[in-house]
């Protein structure tokens, strides 16, 4: 039987309100429960709207926040428990986060190499130039750029796409066996969102990486999920395989997101398409 790699069990985070005159609470995440498996790999989509709290339960994944009930449990350790710079940088070693700006992810007056070589030397065991170098330029391959592209360049000399790989290119350096990918598109030119999400896919298939795929959009998480788990005000409505709940939603919001922007019917193809007039500006691959 396989073991779990990631466990989230019964997790609630509750956020204090208020000031002098009175406080009170507000759950940002009621009661959350899910299981990624060792070694099946798998994109894991968490779906909401602002507000549903999936970002909240990414912080929590990431051990950036600690739950107020339940536990994450990162193989078999609750990661709240970690503590101290080595148990730290193995954890962060395995698993890595990649956030929604890519221009708020690097320093600006700081080369963009610099991030990679110290990641490289930190989590991959390089010592001398040559070392970090390749291992830098191994993984900026990985993603379909190159050390001689970026080398020696600050972060506004890249486009937002380049950007952004750049920081996937960062976050495998250690290897990791998950990534946490918080909004990865939305801040990424139209044009340059299908082959991000595409390389996501290959992450998966190639080097056997699980994914945390966090969005508010249904349409990239019709085409790149394996399971999904839609949330509402905290708490999971849906979860379970990516496909069957987008074809057949039984919870009334979860209808009412596939209304809003799939159309009844798939193409031929199999990809999603937008219901006209469009209300928001919706990623919708074309997968013909």
């Amino acid at each position: 039987m396989s073991e779990p790699l990631l466990v989230a069990d019964h997790v609630s985070k509750v956020f204090s309100m208020g000031g002098l005159f009175g406080r009170g609470s507000f759950k940002a995440v009621d009661d959350v429960t899910f299981t990624l498996t060792e070694g099946r790999p798998e994109i894991f989509t968490i779906i909401g709207e602002s507000g549903s709290g999936k970002t909240t339960l990414s912080r929590m994944i990431l051990s950036t926040s600690k739950p107020s009930s339940g536990a994450i449990r990162f193989r078999g350790r609750d990661v709240s428990t970690i503590r101290g710079r080595k148990a730290k940088l193995a954890f962060m070693a395995e698993v890595q986060p990649i956030f929604q700006n890519p221009f708020e992810a690097f320093n600006p007056l700081k080369r963009v190499d610099r991030y990679l070589f110290m990641s490289a030397r930190r989590f991959a065991g390089a010592r001398n130039r040559e070392d970090i170098e390749r291992r830098s330029d191994e993984v900026l391959q990985q993603v379909g750029l190159s050390l001689a592209e970026i080398q020696g360049r600050f972060p506004h000399e890249l486009s937002g796409g380049q950007l952004q790989r750049t920081a996937i290119a960062r976050a495998l350096i250690s290897r990791p066996a998950l990534i946490v990918a918080d909004e990865p598109v939305s801040m990424v030119d139209a044009s340059l969102r299908m082959s991000i999400v595409n390389l996501f896919k290959t992450l998966r298939d190639d080097l056997n990486v699980s994914i945390i795929y966090i969005t508010h959009d249904l349409a990239t998480a019709y085409y790149i999920s394996d399971r999904l788990m839609i949330m509402r005000k905290g708490n999971v409505i849906e979860e379970g395989d990516a496909r069957a709940i987008l074809a057949n939603p039984q919870h009334p919001y979860s209808i009412q997101l596939k209304d809003a922007v799939l159309s009844p019917e798939a193409a031929t193809d199999g990809s999603p398409r937008r219901r006209a007039p469009a209300t928001s500006a919706v990623f919708i691959p074309d997968t013909s």
